[in-house]
């Protein structure tokens, strides 16, 4: 990957690195993301203690109410459609398969989504449904004049993800889209749940080992670990075989947690090193960044959109998205397409107030 990076980096008259994610997020540079990176770290640090505080008092008060277990697969799937219909997804156009790993691929006329089930637990797989439905609903909104052409294409992956985080962090974790999905959750499930049940559930904040188990708080310190380590293996500072250690320092730093005796909870759980994925991770939190920029412009535009979550009409909003980020296609680098939809560059304010507000109080 030095070589890679090396070669490109020559042909583009880029950096290193920067070479290594202009393939995943065009026009996005490291002098650029690090100091927002920097000031998302430092915030967390602080926030996750604080976060896990609230909750815990909280919990004094109101004991979590366990999930019943016994949530039949074909059950889950059909409320899964339900949601996806609702959300905007084209069921004339797409598919809801299985796998062990959720995922979105296909093409704008066909996109297919998967999930996985577990008959304990039926917010894992509706989390799941609605993160890719988010990645579906920007490909069966791609300009259509353009799909054959470059600039029909979606705009790299931290956008990709600012879509998919939307709808299952921005929507699907908020207060007001349960008001509305509670009933349908009951049709399908034949389970009654009051909303000061269910949003311990799914505003559950834990320190954890795992970067694709991790919760709204914690995950972005999950990526920005694996970025800074990252630049310093394709730099030459680090090598592989002092991985561990230096994953292990950083967890203990980041999130009070030691993987130095397991590597499989360490740097061994992600297929994007072994995949030659380098530059890749930082979309991630890039994207739940983005997501949570658009939201709040969009509150600006249409205070009203909580109460159209609660009513379960996603209309404006998606007619919002649609018209800022899914119709404009790769016509513009990430940054742009961006202070364009928004009317700012990348900012870490808006998602830690919403991270404040959402676990704070």
């Amino acid at each position: 990957m030095r070589e890679e990076a090396a070669l490109r980096a020559d042909a583009l008259g880029l950096a290193p690195y920067d070479a290594l994610m202009e393939q995943y997020d065009p026009g996005n540079r490291a002098a650029d993301i690090t100091p927002v990176f920097a000031e998302l770290k430092a915030f967390l640090r602080d926030f996750l203690p604080h976060a896990l505080a609230v909750q815990d008092a909280r919990l004094a008060k109101h004991p979590l109410k366990p999930l019943s277990g016994s949530y039949a697969i074909e059950k889950q799937r059909e409320l899964g459609l339900a949601m996806m219909a609702a959300v905007g997804f084209d069921l004339t156009h797409g598919s809801l398969s299985v796998s062990h790993h959720p995922f979105c691929g296909g093409v704008p006329s066909d996109v297919r989504i998967t999930t996985r089930y577990k008959t304990s637990d039926f917010l894992s797989a509706l989390m799941g449904v609605l993160h890719e439905t988010g990645h579906a609903l920007y490909e069966q909104n791609l300009p259509k004049a353009w799909s054959h052409w470059p600039l029909g294409k979606a705009r790299g992956m931290a956008v990709h993800e600012s879509q998919s985080l939307f709808v299952e962090k921005q929507i699907g974790r908020n207060p007001a889209f349960w008001r509305w999905a509670l009933p349908v959750v009951e049709k399908h499930l034949g389970e009654a749940w009051s909303l000061d049940d269910i949003l311990p559930h799914v505003h559950h904040v834990k320190r954890g080992f795992i970067r694709v188990d991790a919760d709204e708080v914690t995950y972005p310190l999950h990526v920005i670990l694996r970025y800074e380590l990252e630049q310093e293996l394709v730099a030459g500072r680090l090598e592989p075989a002092d991985l561990p250690e230096a994953w292990d320092a950083k967890m203990r730093d980041y999130l009070g947690l030691s993987t130095i005796d397991d590597p499989a909870d360490g740097p061994m759980q992600d297929v994007h090193w072994p995949g030659a994925a380098f530059g890749y991770f930082p979309s991630y939190t890039l994207g739940a960044m983005m997501a949570a920029q658009q939201w709040a412009a969009l509150t600006r535009e249409h205070p009203s959109a909580d109460e159209d979550l609660a009513r379960g009409d996603f209309g404006a909003i998606n007619d919002w998205r649609r018209k800022r980020i899914w119709s404009q296609g790769s016509r513009w680098s990430t940054p742009e397409l961006l202070e364009r939809a928004t009317g700012k560059r990348l900012d870490a304010a808006y998602f830690t107030e919403h991270l404040r507000r959402r676990y704070g109080n």
